[in-house]
């Protein structure tokens, strides 16, 4: 009798776990498929003539800084709530968006019929997490300074070269401090092939070949970053 229970027990939770899952929407995917076709995307958006749509990016931060959104509580009692009543019931009235974008752009049209509220609430929940102003103000200056780097830098960070090399110690392999010592035609090419031994305290490290990885334009933007390192004078042998 008690198998019995349990059995039916366990029946009842994988029903309800099944049910769940059915109605368990990915919000990404669920916005790529709803609202990709006129809005973009991406943060930062691209930017190209003739949008039917403005950014999903400047949608999301200008309905949290108008809404004056400050929290999850805002989230679930504004914002999610005025996704889903717009994108189904549209209107001027209704629209944060000023009279002369809604006059470029046009009012947009009610989704009533291809998309639910479940689905719409999905999509909320993500556009809120993943359009995120300061992330997105600190990924931008992450990349302003990332691009005011030497080129020869911004391609040993981009490549993963420090994952065995540091620029002024010695790491797995030599720092490139050290390296800068060697002759151009040398570096560029244990860039290009590889090499094991050339350095003390290091015999046991392989360096492996990234021939493909660089073009000759790049192989010679990195051996000239390299070279700024260091002099004779202080590079190791």
């Amino acid at each position: 009798m008690r198998y019995l229970a349990g059995l039916i027990m366990v029946l009842i939770l994988t029903g309800c776990g099944d049910k769940a899952q059915e109605t368990h929407y990915n919000g990404a995917a669920l916005l790529e498929k709803k609202c990709g076709i006129c809005h973009n995307l991406k943060m930062p958006p691209d930017t190209y003539e003739d949008e039917k749509a403005p950014p999903m990016m400047a949608v999301v931060f200008h309905l949290k800084d108008f809404m004056k959104i400050k929290d999850n509580e805002d989230k679930a009692k504004k914002f999610i709530p005025f996704i889903q009543d717009y994108t189904l019931e549209p209107s001027r009235e209704k629209s944060y968006c000023d009279e002369a974008s809604l006059d470029a752009y046009g009012l947009m049209p009610s989704q009533k019929g291809n998309v639910t509220e479940d689905e719409l609430k999905a999509i909320a929940e993500y556009i809120f997490t993943f359009y995120d102003q300061e992330k997105y103000l600190k990924e931008m200056q992450e990349k302003a300074a990332f691009y005011a780097l030497p080129k020869g830098e911004q391609l040993v960070r981009k490549s993963g070269c420090l994952n065995c090399h540091d620029i002024q110690k010695a790491k797995v392999g030599p720092s490139f401090a050290m390296i800068a010592n060697k002759g151009a035609e040398e570096i560029i090419d244990v860039i290009q092939n590889g090499s094991q031994g050339k350095w003390e305290g290091f015999h046991n490290m392989l360096m492996p070949a990234f021939k493909n990885k660089f073009t000759q334009d790049e192989l010679r933007i990195l051996q000239e970053w390299i070279h700024t390192l260091g002099t004779k004078d202080k590079a190791s042998p």
